[in-house]
């Protein structure tokens, strides 16, 4: 992969946006779009995207596990499934 090719000037993108959509949901890869040579968007594609979305989720998730795990916020997998066994035979009454 190289990169060079997924950077393009703010011009590219108003001369060949259909060019340029179709090399994003091609190759999966974001292009960086640049004005006055400095970088200022990043197009990618939908199912990439929400890859990414998805990975962050989970990556915040583990985090604030990690989280709770340092700062003694535990509890057994056996209260765990007690309390949800409980909670499942309240709802049927």
């Amino acid at each position: 992969m190289n990169i060079t090719s997924d950077i393009k000037p703010v011009t590219y993108l108003k001369s060949r946006a259909a060019d340029l959509l179709n090399q994003i949901n091609e190759t999966h890869r974001p292009v960086i779009i640049t004005q006055n040579g400095e970088p200022r968007a990043i197009l990618q594609d939908p199912k990439s995207y929400e890859n990414m979305r998805n990975a962050i989720g989970i990556l915040k998730l583990l985090s604030e596990g990690e989280a709770d795990i340092r700062e003694g916020r535990i509890k057994s997998q056996e209260d765990v499934f007690d309390e949800i066994e409980n909670a499942l035979k309240a709802s049927r009454k």
